[in-house]
């Protein structure tokens, strides 16, 4: 059974940081491009970085400068270190896996709450 479990969302002041942390079990991890995507309430979930098995890294702009993504296929799991978060950015973020070669092949995980403080 696929388990998709994140960790280290909360609160955090404008301007701190958070690192998130995905565990994946039950799949092959290093097949897998893994995602971290974020959603509030009355909007679409919206991606906020990729990691392909090989390393390449996408970022929405939006965060581009001060939110990392990485993995360690050793311990079959991503992260998602996020610097100087702003007012706008609390969401559920959701970890992601996707088959890089069966793509509709999707997995999620059940989402881990980021709140920001003015």
């Amino acid at each position: 059974q696929v388990q998709l479990v994140e960790s280290g969302g909360g609160l955090v002041q404008t301007g701190g940081s958070l690192r998130l942390s995905c565990a994946a079990s039950g799949v092959i991890f290093g097949v897998y491009t893994m995602g971290w995507y974020r959603q509030t309430p009355g909007k679409p979930r919206e991606l906020v970085a990729d990691i392909t098995n090989g390393g390449s890294t996408n970022y929405d702009d939006a965060v581009k400068g001060r939110f990392t993504i990485s993995r360690d296929n050793h311990k079959n799991t991503v992260y998602l270190q996020m610097n100087s978060l702003k007012s706008e950015e609390p969401a559920v973020y959701y970890c992601n896996a996707q088959h890089t070669v069966h793509p509709t092949i999707v997995h999620w995980g059940q989402g881990t709450q980021v709140t920001v403080s003015s």
